[in-house]
């Protein structure tokens, strides 16, 4: 399925007032598995944070992580990039709209962001599984990174990401280049670009993986249909909602042997 041209539809409705795009972030934080994942250990990585940090939000799409760090982040000078120019306008003209100046925003393509030594924390949510080159965008990371700094990684697995389950079947998200990483191959792959440690855990386990298909699939797969289901859609959350609350808490208070999600720390 085509994911982008329906994460279009919900950015420009959302898009109409500050209000609304606030609460089209509020209700990703609820429903995004991920988030509840992303959240967790930005808060810890906040307990430790260096004084006056810097931040790259790598491929900040909606740019609803971008929010959250700039408002929890205390003095954080936060770069938020991404390939697509029209994500880049948007984001700017909302963070623009509601006073936040300790963000900026700049078109980049991951595999060429090269910088010199600077970032505190990289954060990198659902971007690895959209581009080839990782190795390369991993080295990228590592010379753009002061020493210390934390890299956080959220991507699939091969445990079925992407909601890929079987050989010969093709990821339920078509704009992706690959089905999901296996563990040990992120692992290798961040050490040997660079990184002194690196630690890995699955997420979307047992629980995680049907609050997934409740929150986001069969929703999304009624979109896909028509999109007079978004007349329905506040009426079946308003029914599943509960549930993938309870799924959402439990997948992330939960340490899973498999997951269909991985969480990747790495440190420079």
């Amino acid at each position: 399925m085509q994911y982008d041209p329906i994460k279009r539809t919900l950015g420009n409705f959302f898009n109409q007032s500050p209000f609304l795009r606030k609460l089209f972030y509020s209700l990703l934080d609820l429903l995004l598995l991920r988030a509840w994942h992303i959240h967790l250990e930005l808060r810890k990585w906040i307990k430790t944070a260096p004084a006056n940090p810097k931040v790259l939000d790598a491929g900040m799409g909606f740019g609803q992580y971008t929010y959250f760090m700039a408002k929890n982040i205390k003095n954080a000078e936060i770069l938020a990039v991404d390939v697509k120019e029209e994500q880049i306008a948007d984001c700017r003209n909302f963070f623009q709209q509601i006073n936040f100046k300790n963000v900026n925003f700049q078109i980049a393509d991951l595999t060429k962001f090269n910088t010199p030594p600077q970032y505190d924390l990289v954060l990198c949510v659902d971007v690895m599984e959209h581009i080839l080159e990782d190795v390369t965008v991993f080295k990228n990371y590592v010379a753009s990174m002061n020493k210390g700094g934390m890299l956080l990684i959220s991507t699939p697995s091969d445990q079925g990401g992407s909601d890929v389950h079987d050989d010969g079947e093709s990821s339920f998200i078509e704009e992706h280049v690959r089905d999901g990483y296996n563990i040990k191959e992120i692992e290798t792959k961040l050490l040997q670009s660079g990184f002194s440690k690196v630690e890995a855990r699955y997420s979307y386990g047992s629980p995680g993986k049907i609050a997934w298909r409740l929150s986001m699939k069969y929703p999304i797969l009624m979109l896909g249909v028509s999109k007079l289901f978004f007349v329905i859609l506040p009426f079946y959350f308003l029914l599943v909602y509960p549930f993938a609350f309870l799924l959402n808490y439990l997948d992330t208070n939960t340490n899973h042997s498999t997951g269909t999600g991985l969480i990747v720390k790495a440190w420079k």
